[in-house]
């Protein structure tokens, strides 16, 4: 299996360790999830291991779910930053990196799962824009709000990074937090929030009571689905004008298609592991092959 993946993968997996685990060591545990990450013909955990005793690995079947329960996910995350880190620091070049950030759910079908009280499990990634790649992920057993996440999200972009969110990150306690984080933003807000014209900067009060603050609102109509959209932020008008943010805000769907491609193509969504160690180490390895595929 090690031998069919090309130079590069090769490479990456050589900084992993060989001799850590009698049976299933690092390196090849992480081989195993990138293969099936990776290839269309591998469908289930059988698949995998007959397609590994056919190469000359003797390892049983059992040995895999019990690893996915009990091994540490840091070789996971390790190889993903590293991945990141090196695209990054080829391609950070302009003004404003624009992140959209959002989440993607994960029903999980499991009984044993369910007998755990975990039915969903949600992924929340941003996604720069400059780089393509995406540079924070937080993955939450539950059903947590999406505005919860955010305030960790914001702090995790670059200096000149401006997250792109959609209602889903939306409340007045958030907008207050992301204002004093100094961190740009470009959110948008609910049609029902309550606007007033302030005397600052021609800016609205959005908002009542004790988490009501001052933005820069823009509103916008989409003719063809009637929709009405308003974009807080704290983008400076001299830098970046209205139509400009109009702008910034629709590209907010780049991360809908990353998730799309995910799931599509990289098994974000076909679970084959029973505990809540393996999701997220299967998580981590879809990203994984994303980044290699960049």
């Amino acid at each position: 299996m090690l031998q069919s993946f090309p130079k590069l993968v090769k490479t990456l997996l050589a900084s992993l360790p060989k001799n850590d685990y009698p049976v299933l060591n690092t390196r090849l545990f992480v081989a195993i999830w990138l293969s099936y990450a990776m290839d269309k013909s591998l469908t289930s955990m059988r698949d995998i291991f007959k397609r590994l005793n056919g190469t000359g690995y003797d390892v049983d079947i059992s040995t895999f779910p019990k690893a996915n329960g009990h091994r540490t996910q840091e070789p996971f995350l390790r190889l993903y930053q590293s991945i990141n880190s090196e695209i990054c620091r080829q391609k950070r070049l302009q003004k404003y990196e624009l992140s959209p950030i959002d989440s993607t759910v994960i029903t999980l079908t499991s009984k044993l799962l369910w007998l755990q009280e975990y039915y969903q499990v949600k992924l929340v990634s941003s996604l720069n824009l400059t780089t393509g790649v995406p540079e924070e992920n937080l993955i939450n057993f539950g059903y947590d709000s999406d505005y919860k996440y955010g305030q960790e999200m914001l702090a995790t972009l670059p200096h000149n990074g401006v997250a792109v969110m959609d209602r889903g990150f939306s409340s007045l306690k958030f907008l207050r937090g992301a204002s004093q984080s100094k961190k740009y933003f470009v959110l948008r807000i609910p049609n029902s929030y309550k606007l007033q014209f302030s005397e600052k900067n021609g800016h609205l009060i959005v908002g009542t009571g004790k988490n009501s603050g001052i933005y820069r609102v823009v509103n916008f109509c989409v003719l063809e689905k009637r929709t009405e959209y308003r974009l807080a932020t704290n983008l400076d008008r001299d830098e970046v004008s209205d139509e400009e943010l109009m702008e910034i805000y629709r590209y907010r769907w780049q991360i809908e298609l990353l998730w799309k491609f995910l799931k599509t193509h990289l098994k974000l969504d076909k679970l084959i592991t029973k505990n809540v160690n393996g999701i997220a180490i299967q998580i981590y390895v879809s990203l994984i092959a994303y980044l290699l595929l960049k």
